[in-house]
């Protein structure tokens, strides 16, 4: 299933520092902590991938909650 862009945003647009996140394309990254969300690049901290800042226009972060 592809995300649209409006999707992306829309989810974007809701996340903020604390929050817990999953990269739909790449699970191997594991649980991400955001770490902050400025103008839609959003930088998360990935268990298994460390930290990384994402375009949220073009990727749907899932949110998720630690085990």
């Amino acid at each position: 299933m592809d995300i649209e862009k409006s999707d992306a945003a829309d989810i974007t647009a809701i996340l903020e520092p604390g929050m817990f996140v999953r990269h739909p394309a790449v699970p191997d990254w594991g649980l991400g902590h955001v770490q902050s969300n400025i103008a839609g690049k959003v930088t998360v901290n990935f268990e298994n991938a460390g930290k990384v800042v994402l375009d949220g226009r073009n990727v749907a972060l899932i949110i998720d909650h630690p085990s």
